[in-house]
């Protein structure tokens, strides 16, 4: 009788890492779950369609144990003037291993090495990026709630809020790239699809002044991005698109924005976490933060 030899399995930091696909939607949000995270289905769809998705299959080849999403700005999709880390989770019976550790240094320094970073991160995560190279160079705080609305807010200033037109577009493009500091065509073309409501904000002689946009996630919407010149123009966005849902609402300010995150929190927002946002090759994030209020999601930088 002819006994087989026992195979071996590789060790959890031996398996392969392979680009992710829209078929492994199911998967992602799977293993959101797994770590106690909302499914975010329609965030992942967004996500794995705009950027590049890694992850590492679990040992039986059911599910995924380690997964993450790069999303590029300007340059090319291979070469990027910038890139950032976002959607970074182990698989709760794979966790404090090394996989997570293995997956982050071969985007950092294989994938994307030479290319400048950045993500958002929470206190559990913090650590590890730190030892990957990444510095803290701002922090945002995750508010959420039920929003009442602020009488006094209900113009940009001096102009107006309005729904966005696909005649708005071009200047949306161009106002995003000044205040981003880089170009996200590829990103910011798929909020018509992506969000509910697309709003853009303009001065009384009819310059495009900001934009904002709302967006489902599970039991809330998200606002983001939010692009205003000032506080009263990030506010009245903030007013007409809370009027559009009876949701609770979630967005991630950025904490140097104190008169705004005030005010949210006057209206009912309250504070769920901060995390850190790091950069890595990269002094801190290019553009305009004074009137970058919101990201569309951290995820994406």
């Amino acid at each position: 009788m002819i006994q087989s030899e026992s195979v071996t399995p590789p060790h959890l930091t031996e398996l392969p890492i392979r680009a992710l696909t829209a078929d492994d939607l199911r998967n992602c949000a799977d293993l959101s779950e797994d770590r106690g995270w909302p499914r975010e289905d329609h965030k992942w769809r967004l996500l794995l369609a705009a950027g590049n998705g890694y992850g590492v299959d679990t040992p039986d080849g059911q599910g995924l144990a380690a997964a993450c999403v790069v999303t590029g700005y300007g340059g090319t999709r291979a070469e990027p003037e910038l890139a950032a880390i976002g959607m970074v989770l182990v698989a709760d019976r794979y966790a404090r291993r090394g996989l997570g550790r293995r997956l982050m240094t071969h985007i950092c320094d294989d994938v994307l090495n030479g290319i400048p970073l950045t993500l958002h991160a929470t206190p559990y995560g913090r650590p590890l990026y730190e030892e990957l190279g990444f510095e803290t160079t701002g922090r945002a705080e995750m508010l959420k709630g039920v929003f009442r609305p602020d009488p006094a807010a209900t113009s940009s200033g001096n102009g107006t809020v309005r729904p966005a037109t696909a005649e708005d577009l071009p200047r949306i493009l161009q106002l995003d790239t000044e205040v981003f500091g880089t170009d996200r065509t590829h990103v910011i073309t798929r909020l018509p699809a992506f969000t509910d409501r697309l709003l853009v904000a303009e001065d009384r002689a009819g310059a495009l002044t900001g934009y904002a946009a709302i967006w489902p996630n599970m039991e809330t919407h998200v606002i983001g991005p939010l692009i205003a010149r000032d506080t009263a123009g990030a506010q009245a966005l903030v007013t007409a698109l809370a009027a559009t849902t009876d949701r609770p609402l979630r967005t991630d300010v950025d904490v140097r924005h104190e008169e705004l995150v005030s005010w949210l929190k006057e209206r009912g927002l309250g504070s769920v976490a901060f995390n850190a946002v790091m950069t890595r090759d990269l002094p801190g994030l290019p553009g305009d933060w004074t009137r970058r209020w919101a990201p569309l999601t951290v995820a994406a930088g």
